[in-house]
């Protein structure tokens, strides 16, 4: 359900309210009506509506009312549609994703990698996950070589993800290799640079989805995402990474890069957050990544609309670095 458009004053006093009207619904918010006195930073007062500020003003994220919302967007933007569409198909994940994000600026590298497992792991065992993977058919596995190729020259590391076949999915068996071979700069600092590459089409098209669960239950794999973090790994050492992005960057694809310390893409790369369409959160540490890129809204609005967003508009919104290729 969508509420008539509010004003920022509106919205203030509605959560003031032991229980708000808007709890469980979708709030447009008129941003340039109201709200000179709205606080600069808002957990939303606890309630898991999805709040989507609107505004005529050009920079819309330099908005003063901007803490007061989950996204914001320009008035008339086609993009409130998808979100609108985004809350209606999942509207258990989509509530959950804005109330982790709401708190993601503000938590530690580590805080916020286990506040989103501990999310995505009970959206796991929710109903939208659920009637997802009962939709899809069986896949049997295939004999494989190694997922990662390792090579050192000098101070340079070069990793890269050797899955081609299946443009680079995400597997188990790719995470763990990750987080040995990330082992070696972090305990040996004459490794002065790491570089992640891709093999094949794309750099990395996300989790692979055969193997999406297979976990023996939420519980057990929130802790075996919180010991096996490539996310954690790259972030410690990230002043020495530098990630190359080529291809479709989808989910972890590009969660896992953006803690690098310079992110470089070639121009046809893309990029998008599809996890909702799951009835999931972004799980590799996108919502902690991304977000100190990008911002809250813009990571929220793109994990909720699953957008393919271009090179272009990542270099200009600082998902990427550099334009190469």
């Amino acid at each position: 359900m969508v509420t008539p458009l509010l004003t920022c004053d509106d919205l203030v006093a509605a959560a003031a309210q032991p229980r708000s009207v808007w709890a469980d619904e979708v709030v447009l918010v008129d941003l340039d009506a109201g709200g000179e006195a709205a606080p600069r930073t808002w957990d939303g007062g606890g309630r898991p509506g999805i709040v989507i500020g609107l505004t005529e003003v050009a920079a819309v994220h330099e908005h003063p009312a901007a803490a007061l919302c989950d996204v914001v967007l320009a008035r008339g933007d086609a993009i409130v549609e998808r979100v609108l569409e985004a809350a209606a198909a999942a509207p258990v994940a989509a509530r959950a994703l804005v109330v982790h994000m709401r708190a993601a600026p503000h938590a530690t590298i580590d805080d916020g990698l286990a506040a989103e497992s501990a999310v995505y792991s009970t959206l796991q065992a929710g109903p939208e996950f659920t009637s997802w993977l009962a939709a899809r058919p069986p896949h049997a596995r295939r004999a494989e070589g190694e997922p990662i190729v390792v090579r050192r020259t000098g101070p340079v590391l070069d990793i890269t993800l050797n899955r081609p076949e299946v443009r680079n999915a995400l597997s188990t068996a790719m995470r763990d290799a990750l987080v040995e071979a990330l082992t070696l700069p972090a305990l040996d600092p004459s490794i002065r640079e790491v570089h992640l590459r891709g093999e094949g089409p794309s750099f990395c098209a996300g989790g692979d989805l055969n193997e999406f669960g297979t976990f023996p239950d939420p519980a057990t794999a929130h802790l075996l995402r919180l010991q096996q973090s490539v996310g954690r790994m790259i972030a410690s050492v990230a002043d020495r990474v530098t990630a190359h992005l080529h291809g479709a960057c989808v989910g972890s694809g590009i969660e896992l890069p953006a803690f690098a310390g310079r992110v470089i893409a070639e121009p046809a790369t893309t990029i998008s957050l599809p996890e909702l369409s799951l009835g999931l959160i972004p799980g590799a540490g996108g919502t902690v990544s991304i977000t100190r890129r990008i911002g809250r809204h813009r990571t929220t609005r793109l994990a909720l609309t699953g957008e393919v967003l271009d090179a272009a508009t990542a270099l200009e919104w600082g998902l990427v670095d550099a334009l190469e290729g």
